[in-house]
């Protein structure tokens, strides 16, 4: 599908609550913003259900301001050729903290403790000597020579991981998908493990840091659950769908498991007295929010003028500095002679190639190519022509 060159002023639909200081990366000169806005170039959003609303044919990009996608249809605007954008690491330090409120709350039981407080009768003449009495059923331990084993030693997982290592704690950690810059990032106190199956059997507490994926939907249940040391304590603040909480749920009744702590409340595991469940939590502070708005929306406009690619769940990473005031961005499917067929085109056209750069990711290419002179419509067309070819867009350089 051949795409017309950015116009002035760009629709973009904004879905939920964006901090204003994310807005205000799109200035008003070039960008109109609402939340019903017909023919919307882009949708910027949090938590709304995509799935369930149908997406514009006008739409060229998607970006979520926070880090899970599975509101989006990825696979649907894949093979449309429209990019989907998350803010991975903007609310990591939000989602840190709060993972260890989780650690101290549940190696300290202070949850059962609070609700045990919360029963006493003010009234009761006896209500001192109930207190001191009762106490007793709510000794705790402390972190500090304990291990904590961490699955997914992304962004979140080695904040944690390093901040459990300044609390005096041991850290074991695997992650099977480790990138270079995230393994750069890790303390070397970080001891690497080989499986889910080492740190389940190695650990007191385990938290979890990974994205709900097929491979990791179940990652803890009934199969492995049983490796924890009994007592160990189990932390999910990834996705709800990583553990399996009927298995969670027998660990628990058996004593395998002295508590769960999570960021997901289940009506399977309500009302169970050694599960902290706290509503979504994760990303919810002010300075998260602020940040993930702030990214998102300028990894968007990047997008939208320049054809920048950084952070898309769905498309390769691409940079390229402008040379040229005549731009064009293609997405393709990554199949063989794709580039070639690309320059014959251009060439064809009478255009010449100043600069460009291909990048591939599993079954997606895009590659952004700077020119001497402006794009007719008729060489958009024959470039969306190609077979394999998903989107292109002429991208002029915006009037100072």
């Amino acid at each position: 599908m051949a795409e017309p060159a950015v116009p002035s002023r760009l629709r973009v639909r904004v879905l939920n609550a964006i901090a204003p200081e994310g807005l205000a990366r799109l200035p008003a000169a070039r960008y109109e913003l609402g939340p019903g806005l017909d023919e919307p170039a882009a949708i910027l959003l949090r938590s709304a259900d995509l799935h369930r609303t149908p997406i514009p044919a006008s739409v060229l990009a998607v970006a979520r301001a926070g880090a899970g996608t599975d509101n989006i249809p990825v696979a649907a605007l894949s093979a449309r050729g429209v990019p989907v954008f998350n803010t991975p690491g903007a609310n990591a330090n939000a989602v840190k903290e709060l993972v260890l409120a989780g650690l101290l709350m549940a190696a300290r039981q202070v949850g059962p403790a609070l609700r045990f407080v919360a029963a006493l009768d003010p009234a009761s003449p006896d209500f001192e000597r109930q207190v001191e009495d009762g106490k007793k059923a709510y000794a705790g331990r402390e972190l500090q020579r304990q291990t904590l084993g961490v699955l997914g030693l992304g962004r979140v997982g080695a904040l944690v991981a390093d901040a459990a290592i300044k609390l005096g704690m041991q850290v074991i950690g695997f992650d099977p998908e480790l990138t270079v810059d995230a393994a750069w990032g890790l303390p070397a106190q970080v001891r690497r493990a080989a499986s889910v199956a080492e740190v389940l059997r190695g650990a007191a507490f385990v938290s979890l840091h990974v994205p709900l994926l097929p491979a990791t939907r179940g990652l803890v249940g009934a199969a492995n659950i049983g490796l924890l040391p009994r007592g160990a304590v189990l932390l999910n603040f990834s996705r709800d769908g990583v553990v399996d909480n009927d298995a969670v749920r027998a660990a628990l009744d058996a004593g395998a498991l002295s508590a769960y702590v999570c960021d997901f409340p289940s009506p399977a595991l309500h009302g169970q007295a050694r599960v902290l469940a706290l509503p979504h939590l994760g990303a919810s502070t002010r300075e998260a929010e602020v940040q993930c708005a702030v990214m998102a929306a300028e990894q968007l406009r990047a997008y939208l003028e320049d054809g920048q690619i950084a952070n898309a769940v769905n498309f390769p990473a691409v940079a390229l500095a402008r040379e040229s005031p005549w731009r064009v961005a293609i997405a393709n499917a990554n199949v063989p002679n794709m580039l070639g067929q690309i320059s014959t085109t251009m060439a064809r056209a009478g255009l010449n190639i100043h600069t460009m750069v291909n990048k591939s990711r599993g079954e997606m290419a895009y590659t952004l190519v700077d020119v001497d002179s402006p794009v007719a419509a008729a060489v958009l067309q024959a470039l969306a022509a190609i077979p394999g070819v998903l989107a292109v867009r002429s991208l002029a350089a915006p009037a100072e």
